[in-house]
């Protein structure tokens, strides 16, 4: 046996041996992922991911150095997604305010862009740590950045900018702190009041036809609206 191994790792071990299967990176992150949305922080520990997955526990210790690590994987992988989909429609090209905006709310009707669960999750995990507390702030700033650079970039004077840059996003995030439930076809006749009173302008016919095909809507989802 080896020194510091107790029977259960060393029979981990031979299964990893027989099984060839340690899982990957991605899947112990995709997995810790899930149990925080199911179950919150408390669920993503690692013997019940291994569980979760059929793994042997000691096949983690191959991509993470221990639950911390994870859990920072965890916070990166966040900030990388739901913040770079911020920073990623704030600059996508543009011809006017209106075609900017129709570009960060677009980020918002498509959840492989921008988890909501996920962003709910963090902050509801920033009550329990000051480290994430700051983290969660740092992104906050840095998606009001980006919008108001956005709004800069279209000749909107700094004061200007900073405020409806505060009112596009926390607009957005009240959706989702609230966890608001009304269907795309609600939302999909709001959007153009949306824009604006964000901009001070509304979104021509053409602009808004090609945010919804950016989304696959249809007017005729639309017209079923009561």
């Amino acid at each position: 046996m080896v020194i510091g191994m107790d029977s259960d790792s060393v029979s981990d071990r031979n299964n990893e041996k027989v099984s060839g299967w340690r899982g990957s990176r991605e899947v112990w992150l995709a997995a810790a992922k899930a149990a925080l949305l199911e179950s919150g922080l408390e669920a993503v520990k690692i013997q019940p991911l291994a569980s979760r997955l059929g793994i042997s526990r000691t096949s983690f210790y191959w991509f993470f150095k221990d639950r911390t690590a994870l859990l920072d994987a965890l916070l990166e992988d966040w900030e990388a997604k739901n913040t770079g989909a911020f920073v990623e429609a704030c600059a996508a090209y543009a011809e006017t305010i209106a075609e900017g905006i129709l570009n960060l709310i677009s980020v918002f009707h498509d959840e492989s862009a921008f988890e909501p669960r996920l962003d709910l999750a963090v902050r509801g995990w920033a009550h329990q740590s000051e480290v994430v507390t700051a983290r969660v702030n740092a992104a906050d700033e840095r998606r009001l950045r980006a919008i108001r650079q956005m709004f800069e970039r279209f000749g909107y004077a700094a004061d200007d900018a900073d405020v409806r840059a505060r009112t596009v996003y926390l607009v957005q995030i009240g959706y989702i702190a609230m966890q608001v439930r009304e269907s795309t076809a609600i939302r999909m006749t709001r959007v153009a009041r949306y824009v604006e009173i964000y901009a001070g302008r509304s979104p021509t016919e053409s602009e808004m036809a090609r945010f919804k095909a950016r989304l696959k809507y249809t007017d005729e989802a639309e017209m079923a609206v009561p």
